[in-house]
């Protein structure tokens, strides 16, 4: 009770407080966050103005109180927030898709193995009908193309989660790339942000890259199918994601830290993640704004962030976040 009362009165308290909120980072959320943002003031008349520049950018941002609140893809391990004074949860659940341009080629038609992606991406894949594309694609016309393989130019939180993914798949990818918000790429060409690698996609006859789920559905691209950790066909849809995002397992005392890729379970879709929002821990008055906005999106925000294709958060987890602000924002 005492928390809950702690809570009301922080948002409470916020109303009477400044009405324009900056924020900056992740490309992956973005498309929700302008939504939430328009909606937010559409009913309240406060501004919340997101810059989507990438993790790396929102990281660098919040660190240098630059922004009021910085967002990121790679959560941020908890050494790392006690040093740069940071608070952090997440705001949304969404997915990392393959997507490709390679003419008849359908959506939901292609298989690829993890292990294929990874190599595709380390260039040791190099054409479309290589014999281990072929194998999963029995009735495909795949053409005797190059691949060209399309990534983050930025550092990326997408990339992160999605070099994570390739990490787990295979050895090869572990060896000799990692995971990272930026890597070494083999070859292929980059992008900025989510809607540059989109676009290259877009504009790239027998392209392959890995975007956030709400750009392939905006912008009608063809995604792979994969599979989940126990070898079993997924396509991209929201069964799926929500059969991954179930298994999060989130604390507070960890500042919800936490990647969700390759979960359990056989309709688990591979590459699911968690975005985060970061806030410097004396800033009191401008977080009260802040957690304002996103209380604002966690009771009235699902219905859009299913819309653009993205996860809305477990009620249990929204609790958690409540009870994690009214502990560490007085």
């Amino acid at each position: 009770m005492l928390k809950k009362l702690a809570l009301a009165a922080l948002l409470v308290g916020s109303a009477m407080a400044a009405d324009k909120i900056n924020g900056a980072g992740a490309t992956f959320p973005a498309p929700l966050y302008y939504d939430w943002a328009f909606n937010y003031k559409k009913d309240t008349k406060n501004s919340v103005n997101y810059q989507s520049i990438g993790s790396g950018g929102g990281v660098k941002q919040i660190t240098t109180r630059i922004v009021d609140f910085g967002a990121s893809d790679e959560p941020v391990k908890t050494k790392e927030l006690e040093k740069s004074k940071l608070l952090q949860f997440p705001a949304t659940i969404g997915s990392i898709v393959v997507a490709f341009n390679v003419e008849g080629i359908a959506d939901e038609t292609l298989k690829l193995r993890n292990e294929v992606v990874a190599d595709i991406f380390a260039g040791k894949i190099t054409k479309w009908n290589d014999p281990k594309i072929v194998a999963d694609n029995a009735g495909l016309k795949l053409p005797n193309e190059e691949i060209i393989t399309v990534h983050r130019s930025d550092g990326s939180g997408t990339t992160y989660n999605f070099t994570y993914y390739l990490t787990q798949s295979s050895q090869n990818w572990k060896n000799n790339f990692g995971t990272g918000k930026a890597v070494d790429w083999a070859c292929g060409i980059g992008g900025k942000g989510n809607e540059g690698v989109t676009n290259l996609i877009k504009q790239t006859p027998n392209s392959i890259g890995y975007i956030e789920n709400a750009y392939k559905e905006k912008n009608n691209l063809s995604a792979a199918v994969l599979q989940t950790a126990s070898g079993k066909w997924v396509v991209a849809n929201e069964e799926n994601f929500k059969a991954a995002a179930k298994y999060a397992t989130w604390t507070k005392e960890e500042s919800f830290y936490g990647l969700l890729a390759l979960q359990k379970g056989d309709n688990s879709y591979p590459i699911v993640a968690a975005t985060f929002i970061l806030l410097p821990k004396e800033k009191a008055q401008m977080n009260k704004q802040v957690i304002k906005f996103f209380d604002y999106a966690f009771k009235n925000g699902d219905a859009s962030a299913k819309t653009l294709g993205y996860i809305p958060l477990p009620e249990e987890t929204k609790q958690m976040i409540r009870e994690y602000w009214a502990e560490n924002i007085q």
